[in-house]
């Protein structure tokens, strides 16, 4: 299954118009979706399915999410957005020359954090991912989306290539931090509230 979501992206991002020069991986050649250290999401799928499978969950409890930008002078934007997972990709669908997609254009970077639902505990587990949004400009590729996701137009549509993705939950008495980035085996990192060191020494190089 892992080799033919590889092939899906590799195929689909010939044909998904993103801007030319944008980025060196929207081409998304034979290394799985992977271009200037960042990954398309079958590229993750393929890597980690499980812990992929969860992420995709976590988002998919809600509709709305919180889309962090950079705004002109750097400081942080964030905004509400819906988040898209089809065709072995993970998509940004933006209204048109909104503050949003303005931010985009000019910084591609991006983080999205998951709705957090209701209640303050992690029982469905806590999940972000970052990365660059490439914009998709082929109006073949544009078109399909639309059919299938029906979003109010017109509108701006990006393709994620993520630089990371971390999943938060519990395994009492700890916090564990699941970190996947792409080229790197998937980290696990327990942590307590007390302030004490990670569990693994090794994982000190991922304290944030």
């Amino acid at each position: 299954m892992g080799g033919s979501l590889v092939a899906m992206t590799s195929d689909s991002a010939h044909r998904n118009g993103c801007r030319d020069g944008q980025e060196n991986g929207c081409g998304n050649g034979p290394d799985g979706g992977r271009g200037n250290g960042a990954a398309g999401w079958a590229a993750v799928e393929a890597a980690v399915p499980e812990f992929a499978a969860a992420v995709r969950a976590r988002f998919g409890a809600y509709r709305h999410h919180v889309l962090a930008t950079l705004r002109k002078d750097g400081a942080p934007r964030l905004s509400g957005l819906e988040a898209d997972f089809r065709y072995g990709e993970l998509w940004l669908g933006v209204m048109i020359d909104s503050r949003k997609a303005l931010d985009l254009r000019r910084d591609p970077r991006f983080a999205l954090h998951a709705n957090p639902g209701g209640g303050t505990d992690l029982a469905d587990s806590d999940v972000r991912v970052a990365g660059r949004a490439v914009e998709v400009t082929d109006p073949g590729p544009k078109a399909r989306y639309a059919a299938a996701v029906k979003p109010p137009e017109p509108f701006h549509l990006y393709r994620a290539l993520l630089t990371e993705v971390v999943r938060t939950s519990t395994e009492p008495p700890f916090i564990k931090l699941e970190i996947w980035r792409p080229g790197r085996p998937l980290r696990t990192i327990r942590r307590t509230s007390d302030g004490a060191p990670p569990k693994y020494p090794e994982a000190l190089e991922e304290r944030e």
